[in-house]
């Protein structure tokens, strides 16, 4: 089992090293089409790894790693309207924007990494902690179905108030530059937007990894089905930001897909939901709400 979390972890970051080393050298926009290429290069490697679990560890593996995957992948979609929000508050330059996605996401995979172990191991110790983490998805799920189009502002996050305080930040950006020294070390700009998009992606962690959770206990499956969706988050980005406006009802969708895999959490000590069926309800919502927002457009946006 050791190999092929080692096996793997060597691939994620061969693609890595491929991506920053060789296609994104320099700092550049990606194109659309670029963006969607690469964003379907991720959908089939991760349908070819589901392959790869099916013969390894047979049918149930790999409806989990399914199940898992879309779950992340679309939770990771309500992500991008934030990314864009804060890349638009700070005025990011579109050759710069994949930059921060890039150490970003990586600072993900740790961080994410270390929430999976950490859960599947409190969950295996401590039963009563699956109902915790089921009430919190029910919890996320409500509070998601009523914020609506609540407004988010960068400026005042706690986290990058403490940073200003001790750390003195550039007025402008400095090419590629995290750090620059004028004399003394300074942060740019670029180092705020990477603080505050990583400590937004813990926030997400905390609904997203739990509700994996709630499909499988399986470290591996988990850990897999997250770092897929993660890697494929920078391409889609690129792909979906001018489009985003045109998912009005995703969130409503997100919302009860939340309640839903809270629901189970909550249940799973008395009744065993298939894990087909749960996928089955997962991609019927998020098909639904999809198409309904392209359907019927709130008005003003037609």
């Amino acid at each position: 089992m050791i190999l092929f979390w080692v096996l793997f972890n060597l691939f994620v970051v061969v693609m890595l090293a491929l991506d920053l080393g060789i296609f994104n050298r320099r700092a550049r926009t990606i194109r659309f089409r670029e963006a969607l290429g690469f964003s379907l290069l991720w959908v089939g490697l991760a349908l070819a790894f589901c392959v790869l679990v099916y013969f390894w560890h047979g049918k149930a593996a790999s409806l989990e790693f399914a199940t898992g995957y879309l779950i992340e992948l679309s939770l990771s979609v309500d992500n991008l309207f934030v990314f864009l929000v804060i890349f638009r508050y700070f005025r990011v330059p579109d050759a710069l924007q994949h930059r921060v996605l890039f150490w970003g996401i990586l600072g993900a995979l740790i961080t994410r990494g270390f929430f999976i172990l950490a859960g599947v191991g409190l969950i295996r110790r401590f039963e009563w902690i699956t109902y915790l983490f089921g009430a919190l998805l029910v919890w996320s799920g409500i509070k998601l179905l009523r914020q609506g189009d609540m407004e988010i502002d960068p400026e005042n996050h706690p986290v990058l108030r403490v940073f200003r305080r001790w750390m003195p930040v550039t007025d402008d950006y400095m090419g590629e530059k995290f750090w620059v020294r004028q004399p003394g070390l300074y942060a740019t700009p670029l180092v705020v937007v990477l603080l505050v998009v990583e400590t937004t992606d813990i926030l997400f962690a905390v609904d997203s990894i739990p509700a994996v959770l709630a499909i499988t206990l399986n470290a591996f499956i988990v850990y897999t089905s997250n770092v897929f969706a993660i890697l494929g988050l920078r391409s889609m980005y690129f792909a979906v930001a001018g489009m985003m406006d045109l998912f009005e009802y995703l969130h409503y969708g997100l919302s009860i897909v939340l309640i839903f895999i809270g629901g189970k959490m909550l249940a799973s000590h008395y009744f065993t939901m298939p894990t087909h069926f749960a996928l089955g309800v997962v991609t019927g919502v998020l098909v639904i709400s999809v198409v309904a927002s392209l359907v019927f457009p709130k008005k003003g946006r037609a």
